[in-house]
């Protein structure tokens, strides 16, 4: 089975060895004044994600590099910034089983909690990349809209629909350039990674291969 790991952005090099993903309870036990034990169910916690990856300083055979990163140092800068910036990001594995089969993916929204970057003597050169990511789910208040009928007193919502102006859209183009794969070919053109197989399913007359995109070919965009 391969594997492609994402972090934001950045494909890993090479893929980590384990991912565990933990989904923490939070549910709570009290005992009643009979002496009874009693469980009360919470909803989950959210997901935590540690990974150990290896980021090569010299070019491995086995290490892929797809343009998003070229180099340990880029990489450590990006962790930086996110680190930096407290804005989440996607976690994504992209599983692809013999005979090109598809296996469920991973994409979680995340938050980067701690890393740490350690020189070890097994790995030669390379760096030892440890990373502590958190579940992100967003939140905030809900603005309703309240109307009070001339004949009643009770107040009603009304959902306020934007009017569309002009024709929509026609499909779009997309050449493809040195570097390019199709999550981040969807990242940058339809903000979400993850849509890479509506671009595969609509280029299939093309693509035999979703890991193999040349460039200069023309891919047709999904709306």
């Amino acid at each position: 089975m391969g594997y492609e790991v994402y972090i934001d952005d950045m494909r890993l090099p090479i893929p980590p060895e384990k991912i565990p993903i933990k989904y923490p309870g939070q549910n709570k036990t009290s005992v009643l004044i009979n002496g009874e034990e009693v469980n009360m169910v919470r909803p989950p916690g959210l997901a935590e994600i540690t990974i150990d990856a290896v980021i090569p300083q010299v070019n491995y055979p086995c290490a892929v590099w797809d343009g998003s990163i070229d180099r340990a140092e880029d990489f450590l800068e990006h962790l930086k910034s996110l680190k930096e910036s407290r804005e989440p990001f996607e976690f994504i594995v992209i599983r692809n089983g013999p005979g090109r089969n598809d296996f469920f993916d991973t994409n979680i929204n995340v938050t980067l909690e701690d890393y740490s970057v350690s020189d070890d003597v097994n790995e030669g050169l390379d760096l030892t990349v440890s990373l502590s990511m958190k579940e992100y789910k967003n939140y905030g208040t809900k603005i309703m809209e309240f109307k009070i009928k001339e004949d009643q007193n009770t107040p009603e919502t009304t959902d306020t629909i934007p009017e569309r102006e002009g024709t929509l859209p026609t499909s779009e183009m997309y050449t493809v350039q040195k570097g390019d794969c199709l999550w981040n070919i969807a990242k940058k053109r339809l903000g979400n990674g993850n849509r890479w197989r509506e671009i595969y399913d609509l280029n299939r007359d093309k693509i035999s291969n979703p890991n193999i995109i040349q460039p200069g070919w023309v891919l047709t965009m999904p709306l």
